[in-house]
Formats: C-alpha cells, sequence, structure tokens
C-alpha cells in the first residue's frame, strides 16, 4: 500500500457486514512477489520429547525460580531455558529449496 497512487487501476466499494462498507483498491504491480527461500534449519515443534521436557524443567525450576532479585532477570534466565530446552529436546529439519518451476505468470498474479 506504500506504491504511488498512479499504480491504482480502480477503487470502489461493496457492502460489507451490517452496516459496515468494505473498500475494494485494484492495483498494478511491478517485480519480484517473493523472496527467493533459502536454505534453513527450523524446530519440529509437533516432535517434541514432551516427557523428558517435562521432567527436565521439574527438576530444574526451584533454581530458576528463586535466581534472580529483578525482573530483568528473572526474564533472561526464563528465555535462556527456553532456548536451551528447544536445543535439547526439540527436533530440528533443514528447509531447501524448492526445485519446483514456477508456473505462475506476472498477468495471473496480477
Amino acid at each position: 500500500m506504500v506504491q504511488l497512487e498512479s499504480s491504482d487501476t480502480s477503487s470502489g466499494s461493496v457492502q460489507g457486514v451490517s452496516d459496515h462498507l468494505a473498500v475494494i483498491l485494484e492495483k498494478e504491480r511491478e517485480g519480484k512477489c517473493t523472496e527467493p527461500q533459502v536454505e534453513r534449519v527450523i524446530p519440529v515443534y509437533n516432535k517434541t520429547d514432551v516427557s523428558g521436557l517435562q521432567t527436565f524443567l521439574r527438576d530444574k525450576f526451584v533454581v530458576w525460580a528463586n535466581n534472580g532479585s529483578n525482573l530483568e532477570m528473572i526474564w533472561n534466565n526464563l528465555k535462556n531455558i527456553v532456548y536451551k530446552n528447544i536445543e535439547h529436546f526439540v527436533p530440528q529439519k533443514t528447509l531447501r529449496n524448492n526445485s519446483d518451476p514456477n508456473i505462475t505468470t506476472r498477468k495471473l498474479k496480477n
């Protein structure tokens, strides 16, 4: 929506929910719409070792709950706990670049 007004092709309004109106604005787009996907490692949360995570957190809760005198220290401790547990109990997988050809054209995207 930060493009120039000269890229507007048409605009109008339609009846929305109840007594509200919805605005329709058509714009011409130029260039690529998406960035190329890069290979990256992501966590697979649905394969988390939940029982191991629960046991670990129960064992360490008392130490972490009493460690910290101000809110900033408590918050930093909590973030560190979360990141360490993600590394240890959540498996990771690598997302690779998509090798399928792009079947859409600029006309279809517009």
